[in-house]
């Protein structure tokens, strides 16, 4: 099947739903009864409104998402092109569990991506995930590995979309690859949260090309002009973990040569409040960035010159605290326009207000 390769995969929001003779109440019986999709184990099919013990279970997109009980999968065969790069953004809720999880594949790529960590208000998230095609009929899955004593306590799955990545490179005027956040995962034009970039080692295959996501179980989000206010372009990345999610690049440098590392701090006018601060790290140079938001929009530019230690030089940002909207959700500074580019030499490090 060819479908957009920037897009809702085949019925990716689930709308299309199995007959009710291929039903037993909510859970799904036949392997094939959801259209372009296939399931194993456990799996419901869930509409608006829907309610478990007095809870109402929300969908954020259209009237219908699936729920993946105990080691349940859904899977669907996706045509792509041999070598490229692509990601995967989904929508995701948590049901019961306190430490649920998913695991995303396309063979031999896989992740597990924790969805422990609720980022909005109604619940739902977008994940994001990438992966490189091997072969050019590729079977992409998403399963839940949790085995908990109910086993319709599952995460929640709705909305999930594909974006073709062109990997960015350096240019004359910008050692950093996509340093202005321009190419990145899919973000669904109707939800006004972002796309989560789940923590990563290698930025081989990260949704967001060049840049990897160092934490243990957080995230940083990726965020659009359409619904946040973006320093620069189209895009950012809003740094929403604390302390405990960096947003990470390397690059080669000469040792002994200067360097200027330049960004734009602020807040994406959702609300976030308050002093932002971002840490910024230029292999063993460092400072820290103060922005004071009302939480209605505005940055300001930071110049960073230092001196190369290593042939490579790691490029850190990480916020300085937590922080709070009103409604309890966690969000951060903004960090967008990151550049580096060599300079003449100077007697010390200078940064510029």
């Amino acid at each position: 099947m060819l479908y957009p390769l920037v897009g809702l995969l085949p019925n990716g929001n689930f709308e299309q739903g199995p007959n009710k003779s291929e039903m037993n109440g909510t859970r799904v019986k036949d392997r094939d009864a959801i259209l372009h999709w296939e399931i194993y184990g456990f799996v419901e099919y869930i509409e608006s409104g829907h309610t478990q013990e007095d809870m109402i279970l929300p969908v954020p997109e259209g009237d219908r998402a699936v729920r993946l009980g105990n080691d349940a999968t859904i899977r669907q065969k996706l045509c792509v092109t041999r070598q490229a790069y692509y990601s995967i953004t989904f929508t995701a809720a948590r049901s019961c569990a306190q430490a649920e999880a998913l695991n995303v594949s396309v063979t031999p790529d896989f992740g597990v991506l924790p969805i422990q960590t609720v980022y909005t208000s109604s619940g739902w998230d977008s994940y994001s995930w990438a992966f490189k095609a091997k072969h050019s009929s590729v079977w992409l899955s998403i399963h839940n590995p949790g085995h908990e004593d109910n086993p319709a306590c599952g995460p929640l799955i709705d909305s999930i979309a594909i974006k073709n990545l062109h990997p960015p490179h350096h240019t004359p005027v910008n050692m950093l690859r996509n340093g202005d956040f321009e190419e990145g995962p899919y973000i669904f034009p109707d939800v006004p949260w972002g796309v989560l970039v789940p923590p990563m080692s290698e930025d081989l295959y990260s949704p967001l090309p060049g840049w990897m996501v160092l934490s243990d179980t957080k995230v940083v989000k990726y965020v659009d002009a359409a619904h946040h206010a973006v320093p620069r372009g189209a895009r950012a990345v809003e740094l929403v973990a604390g302390m405990e999610c960096a947003l990470v690049q390397e690059v080669r440098t000469v040792p002994g040569r200067w360097y200027r590392l330049s960004f734009s701090v602020g807040d994406g006018a959702n609300g976030c409040g308050g002093s932002l601060g971002v840490d910024a790290y230029a292999g063993k140079a460092t400072t820290k960035v103060s922005y004071e938001s009302r939480g209605t929009g505005g940055h300001r530019r930071v110049d960073l010159d230092f001196a190369a230690a290593e042939n490579l030089t790691r490029i850190v940002f990480h916020s300085s605290n937590y922080h709070m909207k009103f409604d309890g959700t966690l969000c951060g500074p903004v960090v967008d326009d990151v550049s580096l580019v060599a300079v003449h030499k100077h007697a010390a490090r200078r940064l510029r207000m």
